[in-house]
């Protein structure tokens, strides 16, 4: 039996067995009279002596430093917890376009890097506890993720980033686990609409000088649309271990994933059928693009161990990390069959000084390295199965990443802020089959410059100016396509050489708040304009199946608006809470074949409010109201912006209702009321007509509910 398969043989017992033995426990505990409060851990200095766990306050303190757009969002003080959009909604600056609604592959972009790429994202550094989840080509499968596990997501937009390995456009977010000083234990049941289920069970335990935690969860979707179905069990375990100035944590992770695609339909579709896909209708392209005789799908399985070790003083504080991770990834779009295993080492070393009162610095390394066996297989139109092999490469990616920087307080509400980073990455590819082999290594420094004002105690002011550079993946490099999806014969596939993408950044902003304690506003708001040279292009032929790279020889530029606001206000016997975001994206072609044309992949504009009235009872505390999700102007699916090929506007209005008393904590939450139908995202292509498929319908109509205990 191999790793995978016995992890998931056992799995799924532990995943029954976690959330029995925390359902049993409420009731065990239910002859108390009183209420019970979920116990708290409270440990002298945690702030200085536990520089491994987690704090929502530290990580607040630490993104204050910094001269740009940053974001902290806290997942466990939302309702439901099923996709990552639950975990980062109403969060400025990062957009996320579902595909199908579950755990399957939303698009991922700030700042509009990497909205290029499918069927894996890249153009953004994930960090899992401040180490790398990407393989070492960039590449990540996003549906991996478990919001549920992650106590707070740091998102350092742009040039705002802290580790070495963030060399992007898109900056970087880091996912930290909750650890067992944070909960004892835990369950979470959820269901909704479309079949959506959910189990969680997470069990902590905490010493004198150590703590450990162990979470199990797994999800079902039947799907909204046909052929939408999609399954995650994850298993998440930390242990830390501290000893007088030194502290150790261990992390382990195993994901198992897989979900049906139903891939894109014809704009007219979207409103006539958004529950079909091709197949559906009697055209002589669904016959030949049946997703149901095809089958097109994807299973990940990942198993992931990290260590990191931290020691020193506010004089000099140094970190180790090191990671593996081993992940076997099957995509099979309608036409082609893609399998690929991993095996991805890393590690990283960052120290931390300070001089005097007014100079800290810090100075990192950085090491990866991925090697992947990848196949490309025809598959057959009548069944699905895999045809001949006309693709099999050994690739090998690594990367080797250094970084000074420092935040000079030269004046008392003035500070400085720079950073030099170096990489040298390499991209080696050989085919077994035909001996062609392309080696391509490239070295660069990306350097960055801040300078903050803190004009009161409450408002802060900044402004940057960096430079990022993204090499491709091997989803960019290794290039397969069937021209003609009737002959599958003609499947064939190549080593594309390509450039760096380059760009220059210059960021404007702030952040502050009006009023005190609870009921005070809090803004953000950020302005950025980049200059990007050779911009990496992934375009769909006429079926929506990613064909081609390139390089953008005309030069593209990325602006826009990051604005986020929350606040609270009384009202009656309750509060009134409300926060959003509007993301203005305005990308365009300088020169070359498309000058002046949008580029596609990103809404103009996206708006996401919340508004939420609060009232304590003795019942316990409810909170209660409606959310936005507009996109109010039509978005290009094309680089040519031919008329009518676009994504429409739309307007999603949402309802929530949450009730916590002591332990307890329960929600309702209803999408999209008016069941509006509406593409959800696309398929990017240079030119598209709307008569062909491109379009991804997004979710009808929907509820879902949930119940959480912690103990």
């Amino acid at each position: 039996m191999s790793t995978f398969a016995r992890f998931h043989f056992v799995l799924r017992p532990l995943a029954w067995a976690a959330a029995v033995t925390c359902i049993v426990a409420p009731g065990w505990v239910g002859a108390q009279t009183t209420a019970v409060l979920p116990d708290v851990t409270v440990r002298a200095g945690q702030e200085g002596s536990l520089p491994l766990a987690p704090s929502v306050e530290r990580e607040r303190k630490r993104l204050e430093k910094l001269p740009g757009g940053t974001n902290l969002a806290q997942p466990q003080q939302e309702g439901r917890l099923a996709t990552l959009r639950d975990a980062l909604d109403y969060q400025p600056g990062i957009v996320l376009q579902d595909f199908f609604g579950a755990t399957d592959q939303p698009r991922l972009s700030i700042r509009g890097s990497g909205i290029q790429s499918n069927p894996v994202n890249r153009g953004v550094v994930l960090l899992q506890d401040g180490l790398p989840l990407n393989e070492a080509d960039g590449s990540f499968v996003i549906g991996t993720l478990e919001p549920r596990n992650a106590t707070l997501v740091s998102a350092r937009r742009g040039a705002n980033t802290l580790t070495p390995s963030a060399t992007t456009l898109g900056g970087e977010l880091d996912f930290q686990s909750l650890t067992g000083a944070d909960q004892k234990g835990m369950v979470r049941a959820e269901i909704g609409s479309f079949g959506r289920k959910a189990l969680q069970g997470a069990f902590g335990l905490v010493g004198q000088q150590w703590d450990g935690r162990v979470s199990v969860s797994s999800d079902r979707f039947d799907g909204y649309r046909h052929h939408s179905a999609s399954r995650r069990d994850a298993l998440h375990a930390n242990v830390g271990f501290q000893s007088g100035g030194v502290e150790n944590r261990t992390y382990l992770s195993y994901t198992d994933l897989e979900f049906e695609i139903p891939n894109v339909v014809p704009k007219d579709r979207v409103h006539s059928d958004p529950r079909g896909v091709m197949g559906d209708g009697n055209t002589p392209q669904d016959a030949m693009l049946n997703i149901y005789k095809r089958d097109p799908r994807r299973e990940t399985q990942q198993l992931r161990l990290a260590n990191r070790t931290r020691w020193g003083s506010d004089s000099l504080r140094q970190e180790v990390g090191v990671y593996w991770q081993d992940t076997d990834d099957w995509f099979k779009d309608p036409l082609i069959s893609t399998r690929t295993d991993s095996n991805t080492f890393g590690a990283q070393w960052r120290a931390d000084g300070q001089v005097g009162a007014g100079l800290q610095w810090h100075t990192a390394l950085a090491w990866s390295r991925s090697d992947m066996d990848r196949t490309l297989h025809a598959v057959k139109g009548t069944d699905g199965t895999d045809l001949q092999r006309f693709g099999d490469y050994d690739l090998k990616a690594e990367n080797l990443q250094g970084q000074v920087g420092a935040h000079w307080q030269f004046a008392p509400a003035w500070s400085l802020v720079g950073q030099l980073g170096w990489s040298q990455q390499s991209r080696d590819a050989a085919s077994r089959q035909t001996g062609q082999r392309l080696d391509q290594q490239w070295t660069f420094a990306t350097p960055k410059l801040g300078l903050n004002w803190q004009v009161t105690p409450s408002t802060r002011l900044w402004a940057n100016v960096s430079r990022s550079q993204e090499a491709p993946t091997f989803w960019e490099i290794v290039a397969g396509a069937v021209p003609n999806p009737g002959n599958p014969t003609t499947a064939n596939s190549s080593l594309t050489k390509l450039k760096l993408q380059r760009a220059t950044t210059w960021e404007l902003g702030g952040q502050g708040q009006w009023g005190q304690g609870n009921h005070a506003t809090h803004w953000q708001l950020a302005l950025y304009r980049s200059q990007i040279a050779d911009e990496l292009m992934s375009v769909t032929d006429a079926n929506g199946q990613t064909s081609t790279t390139t390089n953008y020889a005309g030069g593209t530029r990325h602006q826009g608006i990051e604005a986020g606001l929350n606040g609270s206000f009384v009202l009656g016997q309750g509060a009134l809470d409300w926060r959003g975001s509007w993301t203005v994206s305005d990308f365009r072609f300088k020169d070359g074949i498309y000058a002046g044309n949008r580029i596609a992949g990103v809404p103009r504009h996206l708006i996401n409010a919340e508004v939420l009235w609060r009232i304590a009872t003795p019942s316990g505390t409810w909170r209660v109201g409606p959310n936005l999700r507009w996109m109010p102007k039509d978005a290009p699916i094309d680089h040519a912006n031919i008329a009518g090929s676009t994504q429409d506007s739309y307007a999603l209005l949402g309802f929530k209702l949450q009730w916590s008393q002591g332990p307890w904590q329960a929600y309702l939450m209803a999408e999209n009321l008016t069941d509006r139908r509406y593409a959800s995202t696309f398929a990017i292509r240079n030119k598209a007509l709307a008569t062909a498929p491109g379009y991804l319908p997004g979710l009808g109509r929907s509820v879902s509910v949930g119940l959480n205990y912690q103990f």
